[in-house]
């Protein structure tokens, strides 16, 4: 029996197996008290192995609540695998499947998914039971569009699909090299295995996700780019374990490394080393460790890693798992008027069943002796019978659904979205990228925002950040000839000395060295001598006979404030020459190089605000440099040295500018010595590793001594000002939500516009909070009643419309609130969270403008669902460029990211994706606005041309003594919605321009004009419903009556049933397609291909059906029908005669709307605002005539002063 030192823990039976001969020598209790899997008796010199479902007990051990951790563990290379303790892991393999389908599982699996939709399902039940019942009309009627949408389906799926499937064999058989005891073995990508030891290449791509082990680099790292994960093209370093990139070989190891997750920034692991003389080492595993899959290396001749996360776990397969599904209000509305349709069609088929019966009871009705019943007949219960009427009269009256509609409206978005990514206006020559479209279920939605919540920093503004002053210990230190843009501020205001008139040289240099030492910066391969970093060297002041610059390209980092920040201090002497071996290298201003160790990085993160290192000078001193935001740095710091600086740091924020404070810390050893301890400790964690850490970052940075402060610029994006001046002209209320200074923010807000001069703002900050006689609470509570009274109650109504009413509040408020505050608001008692949630939100939509700054991410999403699930269901836009916008980006109905600076999550997670901010007007103004009026008019000529096409086969049954007769021939009923009517409405739903693009964007009203959903409403789809009825009337009894006299033919033969339902079905399919035709401003190739093309198509088809005896057919209904009808001039008047009756409303319009001819753009030059509201009256009258009446002059006042201002340059694009 052997026993370990440090009896601590319960027993467990394991087996101890010699490692060189595998021979099996005892059994043994032993009783744990380490914290490794693996280690050596130091006695016998004897390697214990345990199998990992030994694991949650040695996590137990860790301390803490490590035995929740849910893990894996991994043996470096496979070993032992020779061992009888060791028990191989079972991992997925690393074969990457992002397809869906196999060649076995396609058919039954895509048909289970296409018939989940409700519509298909049904068509599927009116199918059966034409096949069951005897029905009037051939199943076929049904089946074949039936078909034909499950085909197009299927094909489109099964192509895309395909398109998966070569795409993952070309990434799954990817020749890569594994080391396998010291040989390198070719194989392919996925016969890779957790565990294996994979050598990598420069320019080549990680085929799974793996831990870095070795690198040809002297300094042990690496470059990768990560363009195909986040979009960053920037090079990012990440670092080998240590003690394992010397030989791979003989290195025995095992990682504890948490379960698979999909977060690119989050990775917690560690490391065992075991030696043969030795303890085992532990090393702390973090995201600087892990190689992503699909990353590429750069800049590094050749790596090796071993692999933790393989095929479907890997991280960038995690990440491509599909965002949760937004529903637009179309999609919506489509449904509800599809119930409504549904009840029609119900209780279309009730009439008629109930009508049947009751005329056929009446005493007088004999029925004829060709129609006499059979005896089965008679045998078949009532009830029965009544019901299989029914279902016969339901599956006549079917066709009222629009089957086709969804194929039409899933190839419009789709065919849409490529009309954004095509713009040109869309292009930025900077990033050479145009727009992208993640999502095209959402195109109409764009044109009805209410909401917009943008980030500031790289959205609002350029994210281009430029040092413009410091402050240390009080005295200013200004870079000379720097002006800023903001709000017109200028930033030479002011005497400016020399640095060795201010404050002492010792302090100088020290706030110098920190800007120099506390970042992640890396310096570029250099090329050249810096020349353009020595010019700029001569205007600072105080720089006289600084040495020039070290020789260099530039720098790299993930935040583009240290960047400047790091250049700032060059400006003043204090060059960053860069890192080798954990080793950070200065040039101070006597030329002299200065050496740091790189001991700890404390990280920065949004809710901490702040990052610090701890290096050690040559002297042997731990110092600890700390920048971070005012609100994170002055608790940290001696009070009394607050005021001096933060006079500084709010007059700078007032003029626009980023800051940051500085402070540092001397640590003696014996603190050094206890951080040093918590941090490794904390690092070591696989439990609440961030929690740990920061706790232990809070304790490390308290009692530091404040330096001094930075200001950076941060200049407004290309147009800001007038895009948010548009928006808010549109109706649509524009919410700042961004993690900087109020006073940032505020001028920030004043720059874009969004705030003016005669703006009110209401401040909800901890400084308006502050009282020293009540309670924050209290004061809070005091605060919102007194701005809701202000802002809400005494303000008069406004107009119905809500946020897009036409109606505008004499006084504009602006709203401001912090961090603090919000959580306060949020996170109050729960009897008055409500409450103030209430009262906080009221506020807020009685503003124009609101400003939430100091904001975590979490609060962003959480005022996003505030306002997307308030009253009425506003639709919201979030957009920002970083990610810390990912959590609002998601919240909102549509997220739109900024292919901004700050990588590229915001993008991955949107919606949409533009270059810069200003396209957002187009977007929504004019993309937006056209999308939704195209398929809001596809829905409702979808539902008004079948309500057409079945209220004949209605009204029908009244004159054939309701026995189930159809009008149509079957052909008819099957290609109406297929082939006769589908194109045009999709060509319409893709091009029309009812009015153009730059008179959209000229006019911002206009985007109010179809707010609130406003041509999907019940009162515009009440009138599309009586049009349908209206022309469905005149149809049936135009051509009844016009036919009265049955001998109407040259040669005194009659017209027939089919004669005349043909005679119906051509006056249908000629009104509607030309009612689109007229409703059709915007004319290209395309529409008058498919428009006459179909109507040509119809004419072909019905002579080639009727004109062949097609033997397959039992019987042929339409045999030479088509002919006889066009040789007779009465059908030929009745038709071109009912044709004009149903759309003379309309081309009166068309000529009310141009009464000279001139083309329109001409005309509109000098029309009136007003005019252009004209043109969506055709479309939703009912609901556009209700809202001039509300309020529609007030927009023309505001539309006349607009014309004084700048004319109107054009007008509606009609004609081709």
């Amino acid at each position: 029996m052997i026993f370990l030192q440090s009896i601590m823990s319960p027993s467990l039976t394991s087996s101890v197996v010699c490692r060189k001969s595998g021979e099996k020598r005892f059994r043994l209790i032993i009783i744990i008290s380490a914290t490794f899997p693996l280690w050596s008796f130091p006695r016998v010199n004897l390697p214990v192995f345990l199998s990992p479902p030994l694991s949650p007990f040695l996590f137990s051990q860790l301390g803490g609540d490590e035995s929740r951790v849910d893990s894996r563990t991994i043996y470096v290379g496979h070993r032992p695998s020779t061992t009888e303790a060791f028990i191989p892991p079972k991992f997925c393999d690393n074969r990457i499947v992002s397809s869906k389908y196999t060649v076995w599982n396609f058919l039954p699996k895509n048909l289970f998914e296409q018939f989940r939709r409700i519509a298909n399902f049904y068509f599927l039940i009116i199918f059966l039971v034409q096949v069951i019942v005897d029905t009037p009309t051939s199943p076929v009627t049904s089946g074949l569009p039936l078909f034909f949408v499950i085909t197009v389906t299927a094909i489109k799926q099964g192509y895309e699909d395909w398109l998966r499937h070569k795409a993952d064999n070309e990434v799954n058989k990817y020749p890569v090299t594994v080391l396998e005891n010291g040989r390198r073995m070719g194989t392919e990508s996925e016969k890779i295995k957790v565990g294996d030891v994979v050598e990598v290449n420069e320019d080549e791509t990680f085929p799974c996700d793996l831990i870095l082990l070795q690198s040809t680099r002297d300094d042990d790292t690496c470059f990768v780019t990560t363009a195909s994960l986040d979009g960053e093209s920037n090079h990012k370093t990440h670092y080998t374990v240590p003690d394992t990139e010397k030989d791979l070989d003989s290195l025995s190891a095992t990682i504890e490394c948490e379960q698979p997750q999909p977060d690119l920034y989050k990775f917690v692991g560690r490391m065992h080393i075991y030696k043969t003389d030795r303890e085992p080492e532990i090393r702390s595993l973090g995201p600087e460790n892990l190689l992503l899959k699909g990353a590429t290396l750069k800049n590094t001749q050749r790596i090796c890693g071993v692999a933790v996360y393989t095929g479907m776990e890997t991280k960038m397969a995690l990440n491509y798992q599909g965002k949760s599904q937004k529903r637009s209000a179309v999609e919506k509305s489509i449904n509800a008027f599809l119930l409504v349709y549904l009840c029609i069609l119900v209780s279309k088929a009730l009439v008629c069943t109930t009508l049947k019966y009751v005329w056929q009871s009446k005493p007088g009705q004999d029925e004829p002796w060709y129609n006499q019943k059979t005896q089965r007949e008679k045998e078949t219960n009532l009830y029965l019978k009544m019901f299989t009427d029914f279902l016969s009269f339901m599956v006549l009256f079917n066709f009222i659904i629009p089957v086709s509609m969804y194929v039409t409206v899933e190839m419009q978005k789709f065919l849409g979205s490529f009309f954004i990514t095509w713009d040109r206006d869309f292009y930025d020559p900077e990033i050479q990228e145009g727009a992208l479209v993640n999502t095209s279920d959402l195109n109409e939605e764009l044109g009805q925002v209410e909401y917009v919540f943008t980030d500031k920093t790289g959205t609002l503004t350029q994210n281009n950040m430029e040092f413009i002053e410091c402050c240390i210990d009080g005295f200013q230190y200004k870079y000379r000839d720097a002006v800023s843009e903001l709000d017109g501020f200028s930033a030479t205001d002011g005497p400016v000395s020399k640095l060795q008139e201010k404050a002492g040289k010792e302090r100088e240099e020290l706030f110098l060295r920190a800007l120099c030492l506390c970042h992640t910066v890396q310096v570029k391969e250099p090329t050249g001598r810096g020349q353009d970093h020595t010019d700029s060297m001569a205007g600072v002041d105080g720089m006289e006979g600084c040495p020039p610059p070290h020789e260099q390209t530039g720098f790299i980092a993930s935040s583009p404030d240290e960047v400047a920040l790091v250049k700032g201090a060059m400006r003043y002497g204090f060059t960053f020459l860069g890192m080798e071996s954990k080793k950070m290298k200065i040039m101070n201003r006597s030329n002299a190089i200065e050496t740091y160790d790189l001991l700890h990085v404390l990280n920065f993160d949004p809710v901490r605000r702040r990052m610090s290192v701890i290096v050690r000078s040559k002297s042997g001193d731990a110092l600890l440099f700390c920048k971070g935001a005012d609100s994170s740095i002055f608790p940290r710091v001696r009070q009394e040295e607050v005021e001096k600086i933060r006079v500084h740091v709010e007059r700078n924020a007032t003029e626009g500018y980023r800051t940051l404070c500085v402070a540092y810390k001397k640590l003696s050893p014996e603190e050094y010595a206890r951080a040093d301890a918590d941090l490794q400790a904390a690092r070591l964690a696989l439990q609440d590793r961030e929690e740990k850490l920061i706790a232990v970052y809070n304790q490390v940075e308290a009692g530091m001594t404040l330096i001094g402060a930075t200001a950076v610029e941060d200049r407004l994006q290309e147009e800001a000002a007038e895009t948010m001046e548009a928006l808010q002209g549109a109706g649509i209320k524009v919410w700042v939500l961004t993690g900087d200074k109020m006073e940032t923010a505020k001028s920030t807000c004043y720059a874009c516009r969004l705030f003016q001069r005669g703006t009110e703002l209401l401040e909800l900050t901890v400084r308006t909070l502050e009282d020293g006689v009540r309670k924050r609470e209290e004061r809070l509570h005091d605060l919102l009643l007194e701005y809701h009274k202000k802002a809400v109650q005494d303000v008069p109504p406004t107009k119905p419309g809500g946020s897009r009413g036409w109606s505008k509040p004499s006084q504009d408020f602006g709203f401001i609130i912090d961090g603090a505050s919000l959580s306060m608001v949020f996170n109050s008692s729960e009897s008055s969270s409500s409450h103030y949630k209430n009262l906080f939100l009221q506020i807020c939509q009685n503003c124009t403008t609101v400003l939430c700054c100091r904001m975590a991410p979490l609060q962003k999403a959480q005022i996003v669902k505030m306002v997307k699930c308030s009253k009425g269901s506003p639709i919201t836009l979030s957009i920002g460029d970083g990610a810390n916008d990912v959590s609002m980006i998601l919240e909102a109905h549509v997220g739109i990211g900024i292919k901004g600076k700050e990588g590229r999550q915001a993008v991955r997670n949107s919606d949409y994706a533009i270059p810069k901010l200003k396209h957002l007007k187009k977007l929504l103004l004019g993309h937006g606005h056209l999308y939704y009026v195209r398929i809001a008019h596809l829905v409702q000529y979808f539902f008004y041309k079948n309500l057409c096409f079945i209220l004949p086969q209605f009204l029908y049954q009244f004159f054939c003594g309701y026995s189930q007769q159809p009008l149509y021939d079957a052909a008819y009923l099957t290609m109406y919605n297929i082939c006769f009517t589908s194109m045009p409405i999709l060509a319409y739903s893709l091009l029309e321009q009812h009015i153009c693009v730059e008179v959209l964007l000229d006019n911002a009203t206009l985007y109010r004009s179809i707010a609130k959903n406003a041509m999907l409403r019940w009162v515009p789809f009440l009138y599309w419903t009586l049009l349908g009825v209206f022309h469905g009337l005149l149809f049936f009894f135009g051509v009844r009556f016009l036919f009265g006299n049955p001998a109407l033919q040259a040669n005194g033969q009659v017209f027939g049933n089919w004669s005349y339902g043909t005679i119906v079905f051509t006056v249908l399919v000629f009104t509607v397609t030309f009612k689109l035709a007229l409703d059709t401003r915007h004319w290209t190739w395309i529409n008058h291909f498919v428009i006459w093309g179909s109507l040509c198509f119809y004419v072909i088809f019905s002579f080639f059906w009727g004109g062949i005896i097609w033997p397959f057919l039992k019987q042929q209904r339409l045999y030479y029908v088509f002919a006889h009808m066009l040789s007779s001039a009465s059908a030929w008047l009745v038709i071109v005669l009912l044709i004009l009756l149903s759309l003379l409303p309309d081309i009166l319009l068309v000529v009310l709307r141009k009464p000279l001819g001139p083309r329109a753009r001409q005309l509109s030059e000098n029309c009136h605002p007003q005019t252009f509201r004209l043109q969506l009256l055709h479309h939703y009258p009912t609901n556009i005539s209700r809202k001039e009446s509300s309020g529609g002059h007030e927009v023309v006042e505001q539309q006349e002063q607009h014309q004084q201002q700048e004319p109107f340059r054009t007008s509606f694009q009609s004609g081709p």
